[in-house]
């Protein structure tokens, strides 16, 4: 795979300006970057919404359809574990001390997933190549669907803006069955890591400890405790659907958009701009001043903030988001984003339909 190669040019010295003025904000303000005691309450009500559900389904003799709103429930709180606890941790800024975040990182264990896999596609592979095709995965969604313009058109896509946000639903069905395996082989292969290379054995090992875990709270134990096993698979697909859904569309409001780009290296591997100007012109928030979307979604909605400062907790994206907008308007360089939720999904809606027309007819 070629190596990609940023810009080292910035006349104007536009991040440097800015990552002066956010620690100046950290400074004057005498708080830390990392999440305090707002994030940690968090953390209680999101891990609430997961497991409370749970053990009411597992110890109380409920009707079926409340059985299946619970499940939704816990699709939610799995989501929501997983955009403010998980997220934070493993870009080791839930805490100032390294064990709680190594500690609430593991959470992503009871998400389906695996901390290796997700930190080297996460942190490595999206935050670095973000919207660049073949080396952010986070845009490749197989054949299926067209998220970008590189990608090889197939008459399928005309349909894409049909079906895409139904398929949304299968992304974390996919973790706990076959894309930690396959990111795990690839991964180890390439030998890419955040951090210390880890031990291929030891990988193997908790990669299939981690799994054997996971179906033994979510089938073994439903199983002895008397439920049939198509309950439990309804139940499962359920409450995965439901955080597929949720994770999906979050992401992609923040990446797959019209005002987003998706740009190409050189024939040398080249990129036009540096890494920061580069996340500005492939990254876009939406609803930033809806509060409930700031809570639920752990500041995912300022993904501008988040991608140039993957070491600060969300909790104070929108604090800082007022330094990142006036600086890279200073600069006259981009900062995309839509006002509210559904204003981001309808232009999310318009992408999927452009780019899912032939591109020979355009």
């Amino acid at each position: 795979m070629q190596t990609i190669r940023f810009s080292n040019i910035d006349k104007a010295k536009f991040f440097r300006t800015l990552n002066k003025k956010v620690n100046n904000y950290f400074k004057e303000n005498n708080i830390k970057k990392t999440g305090d005691i707002r994030l940690y309450f968090k953390a209680i009500i999101m891990f609430s919404l997961f497991l409370v559900p749970l053990v009411l389904i597992y110890t109380i003799d409920l009707a079926g359809w409340i059985q299946a709103l619970l499940m939704v429930v816990i699709g939610i709180g799995m989501a929501g574990v997983g955009m403010n606890v998980m997220h934070d941790a493993n870009h080791e800024v839930f805490s100032s001390k390294k064990w709680v975040n190594k500690l609430m990182g593991s959470s992503i264990y009871i998400l389906a997933g695996n901390d290796y896999n997700w930190k080297v596609q996460h942190n490595v592979l999206h935050h670095t190549y973000t919207n660049i095709q073949g080396y952010d995965e986070d845009i490749d969604a197989g054949r299926i669907i067209r998220f970008s313009k590189h990608t090889k058109w197939m008459k399928i896509h005309k349909y894409q803006k049909y079906y895409s946000f139904f398929l949304y639903g299968l992304l974390t069905v996919n973790w706990a069955i076959t894309t930690d395996f396959k990111q795990t082989y690839n991964y180890l292969k390439r030998k890419l890591s955040y951090g210390k290379m880890p031990n291929p054995a030891t990988q193997w090992t908790k990669l299939i400890i981690g799994k054997i875990v996971y179906y033994a709270l979510w089938v073994a134990l439903p199983v002895y405790l008397g439920f049939a096993w198509w309950q439990i698979l309804i139940g499962f697909m359920i409450m995965h659907y439901t955080a597929g859904v949720i994770l999906s569309v979050i992401f992609q409001l923040a990446h797959v958009m019209p005002n987003t780009e998706m740009p190409t290296p050189d024939e040398n591997g080249n990129m036009k701009n540096t890494w920061a100007i580069h996340q500005l012109y492939t990254t876009s928030n939406f609803a930033p001043k809806n509060w409930l979307v700031e809570f639920y979604t752990g500041g995912l909605n300022h993904q501008v903030e988040h991608h140039l400062f993957t070491q600060i907790s969300h909790i104070h994206y929108q604090k800082i988001a007022k330094i990142v907008k006036e600086t890279a308007l200073e600069f006259k360089l981009p900062y995309n984003e839509y006002n509210t939720m559904w204003q981001a999904v309808k232009e999310h809606y318009n992408q999927l339909k452009i780019l899912g027309q032939n591109p020979a007819m355009s």
